[in-house]
């Protein structure tokens, strides 16, 4: 399956994301849906973040033209909010899932589709090793 097909189908399609992208380890985008466009600098600095949060913690962090209060960031999840929407990002072992969910999603609705994925993703990659 391609990245743009977990995107389209295992994220937004759920409806639980209202937008979504996948970035790499570097921050690089991978893919992404309709009108979501993470700059290289905003993927570098959330990469960043997972192996160092302090920054996030203290300042927030922005995504595709909006500004995030961190609610949570540790070595895989970093969780924002912004009103009553926010943003779920999980770190797998090749990969960074961002999900976007607005004021009708429930948080916990979107944190449960990125994270879920996420965990599919992982199993995989621990299939593929030797």
């Amino acid at each position: 399956m391609s990245w743009q097909t977990y995107v389209d189908t295992n994220l937004v399609g759920t409806g639980a994301v209202t937008q979504a992208a996948i970035l790499g380890l570097d921050g690089n985008t991978w893919a992404t849906s309709a009108g979501f466009a993470v700059t290289p600098a905003q993927g570098t600095t959330l990469a960043g973040a997972f192996n160092n949060a302090d920054a996030i913690r203290a300042g927030g962090f922005d995504l595709a033209g909006v500004h995030y209060v961190t609610l949570r960031a540790d070595d895989r999840s970093i969780y924002g909010k912004k009103g009553a929407a926010g943003v779920i990002t999980v770190k797998t072992s090749k990969a960074i899932l961002v999900g976007v969910y607005n004021e009708k999603i429930q948080p916990g609705t979107a944190a449960n589709v990125v994270e879920k994925l996420a965990d599919y993703l992982i199993g995989q990659d621990k299939r593929a090793e030797p």
